[in-house]
């Protein structure tokens, strides 16, 4: 295939971040590897809920009254509620959870945030992905930092599925791969050529080489997809963030080595009717996991993942008029995983202590990252945040 813009625009839009690797930084077949002893974890999944998690209604304070008052058409009914200990119960739409929770398999977070939150979804998601202090602005994202600090030769550090945002894999100096989905990335890797006559051109120089980088990733990935079994997702849900789940696991079955694995669902801003929305989306994760936990059990990877959720922000805790929620502060984390430690980490925000009529957080979410640098890559948290934080206890078993 020549390269005319047409197919460079198209590859562009599935390698974003590979497109950005530096010169000189090679990329290798991932070749047979050393697999972590049982129960270790490797690999980590973000998820991102994209907009502004309601907390309150996902990890729902199910027998305080100030939920009621504050929430007189938004607060969940206890009879539908899933009651998880402490007096808190999970959305009904995470339902399918449950069998992880009843495992040990899924944790809650509770009351995550930081120091002067920030309510703009740009610059709040900005500091989760960067790690920084509210007052200050990092160019580099915290897993971009983290991989850093033990470069290896892959044929990428990072996959970005779903919404290309890079995130907390922003910056130079490791391979991120943002792509739609993995068959597509590699049959585009491998079909772009540059003609020799281009090739004089610098421009088309430089993407020569990015285009070769591209096509050795290509024809690895594309060799290894093609032995994993259509079985292994066949029943996995038909949804947006359900696509990105069983692209995730062809990826871990395929022997595709990458620390990290980004899928985002959105929007969770919810201004206006939230119910119906909510719990559409906590439903169609909720479905999502379930069938990746089930995939990942009978291909010998759940224990060697750690799935971990974020959002930019919370929302208010009293509902408003439009029977939505605003821009909030804290919120709960999932993890999920075989190694992890299920329960109910940290202290849920007290409606009773809010501060500008918002939630408190309880735990800065630098802790529960510093928790998965140390479980997960043995990396210490002073390293990548440049100062030392608390690391969050008992987050993997």
């Amino acid at each position: 295939m020549m390269l005319n813009r047409r197919h460079f625009l198209r590859l562009s839009a599935f390698a974003g971040g590979a497109l950005l690797l530096p010169s000189g930084c090679a990329v290798v077949p991932t070749g047979p590897q050393t697999k972590a002893a049982a129960g270790k974890p490797e690999t980590l999944v973000l998820v991102e809920f994209q907009g502004g998690n309601d907390g309150l209604n996902t990890v729902a304070p199910i027998k305080d009254p100030l939920y009621r008052s504050l929430r007189p058409t938004l607060a969940l009914s206890e009879a539908d509620a899933l009651p998880v200990g402490r007096d808190l119960a999970l959305h009904p739409a995470l339902k399918p959870t449950m069998a992880l929770w009843d495992a040990g398999d899924l944790a809650v977070v509770l009351g995550v945030g930081y120091p002067n939150p920030d309510r703009s979804h740009f610059r709040s998601i900005d500091i989760w992905d960067t790690a920084s202090d509210a007052d200050r602005v990092l160019s580099t994202g915290w897993i971009t930092r983290a991989l850093q600090t033990q470069p290896r030769p892959r044929a990428a550090d990072a996959f970005v599925l779903g919404r290309p945002h890079l995130g907390p894999v922003t910056g130079s100096g490791i391979k991120a791969v943002s792509l739609s989905n993995p068959g597509t990335f590699a049959k585009a890797a491998t079909a772009v050529s540059i003609p020799e006559m281009q090739r004089r051109n610098p421009i088309l120089d430089q993407i020569s080489t990015v285009q070769g980088t591209l096509r050795v990733a290509g024809d690895d990935i594309q060799n290894r997809l093609k032995a994993v079994p259509a079985s292994l997702t066949a029943d996995f849900p038909k949804t947006n963030i359900g696509g990105q789940f069983a692209d995730a696991m062809r990826l871990l079955a395929a022997g595709v080595e990458a620390p990290v694995i980004k899928l985002s669902l959105g929007s969770f801003d919810t201004h206006i009717d939230q119910a119906p929305q909510h719990a559409r989306l906590l439903g169609d994760f909720a479905a999502g996991l379930a069938a990746f936990r089930k995939a990942a059990q009978a291909s010998g990877h759940w224990d060697r993942v750690i799935l971990l959720t974020y959002s930019e922000f919370g929302r208010r805790p009293a509902e408003n008029a439009s029977k939505g929620t605003d821009h909030g502060t804290a919120a709960p984390q999932f993890l999920a995983g075989g190694a992890v430690r299920g329960g109910l980490i940290g202290t849920q925000p007290a409606l009773d202590r809010l501060q500008n009529d918002d939630l408190v957080h309880t735990m800065d979410f630098r802790q529960v990252y510093a928790g998965l640098l140390q479980g997960i890559w043995g990396i210490a948290p002073e390293k990548v945040f440049g100062k030392p934080v608390d690391a969050t206890a008992g987050l993997i078993a």
